[in-house]
C-alpha cells in the first residue's frame, strides 16, 4: 500500500478535529504542524497551530497586562496582529466556545485578566496565540483532497500537549500503525 493512498480516518472537517499536515509539505507556516479546529461554517474555517511555540512571553507582547508567566504559540499567519486563547476555564470565563468537551476558545477578555490578576488561573490552564490558521469556504475540503492534510480527532492531551516539538508525531502515531510509519519520515528525505 503506498503510505500517501491511506484515506483519512475522518473525511470532513469541523470544529474539535486535528489538521495533521503530511510530511513533506512545503510550506513555512504549515510544515509538520497540527492545527486545531475552532470553527468550521459556509463562511470557511478558523484553527490554530498547537505545535509551534515562540520566544515571546504574554508579557513582552502585551501592555498593561497582569504578569503571567505564559509563553506564546504561533497560531498561524492570519492577523498576526491578533491575540487568541485556548483554555480548560469553561464558565469560569464569559463568552468562550467549547470546541471539545473541556476545551474552549476565547472569552471576555477583561474577566480574564482580572482572573489572571487575582491569580485564579495557572499558565496549564490556557494557551495564547499570535494569529490563527483560517481557509475560504471549501479551501481547506480541497487541500484534504489532494491529502495535504490528515484529519483527526483532537483531544485536551494534543491540545495542551508538554512537548510541542514531539506532536506532530505522537499524533500520527496515535493514529495506527500506518500513520506510524509516517511519523517516522526525516523531514530532509535526503538525510536518511
Amino acid at each position: 500500500m503506498n503510505l500517501f493512498e491511506i484515506k483519512n480516518l475522518m473525511k470532513e472537517p469541523e470544529p474539535g478535529r486535528l489538521l495533521v499536515s503530511e510530511p513533506f509539505l512545503n510550506d513555512q507556516y504549515f510544515r509538520r504542524s497540527v492545527v486545531l479546529l475552532s470553527e468550521h461554517n459556509d463562511n470557511g474555517t478558523t484553527g490554530f497551530i498547537l505545535n509551534k511555540p515562540t520566544q515571546i512571553k504574554l508579557n513582552q507582547a502585551l501592555e498593561d497586562f497582569p504578569e503571567f508567566n505564559a509563553q506564546i504559540f504561533f497560531g498561524g499567519p492570519v492577523q498576526t496582529d491578533s491575540l487568541h486563547y485556548l483554555h480548560r476555564l469553561g464558565n469560569k470565563l464569559p463568552e468562550s466556545k467549547e470546541i471539545i468537551p473541556g476545551i474552549f476558545w476565547g472569552g471576555d477578555f477583561e474577566i480574564l485578566k482580572l482572573l489572571i490578576d487575582a491569580k485564579e488561573i495557572t499558565p496549564d490552564q490556557i494557551r495564547f496565540f499570535v494569529g490563527y490558521s483560517g481557509w475560504a469556504p471549501k479551501q481547506l475540503a480541497n487541500e484534504i483532497k489532494i491529502k495535504s492534510w490528515i484529519l483527526a480527532q483532537a483531544s485536551p492531551k494534543f491540545t495542551f500537549f508538554d512537548k510541542p516539538g514531539n506532536l506532530w508525531a505522537d499524533v500520527l502515531r496515535s493514529l495506527g500503525k500506518e500513520f506510524s510509519i509516517i511519523a517516522n519520515f526525516p523531514e530532509d528525505p535526503a538525510m536518511n
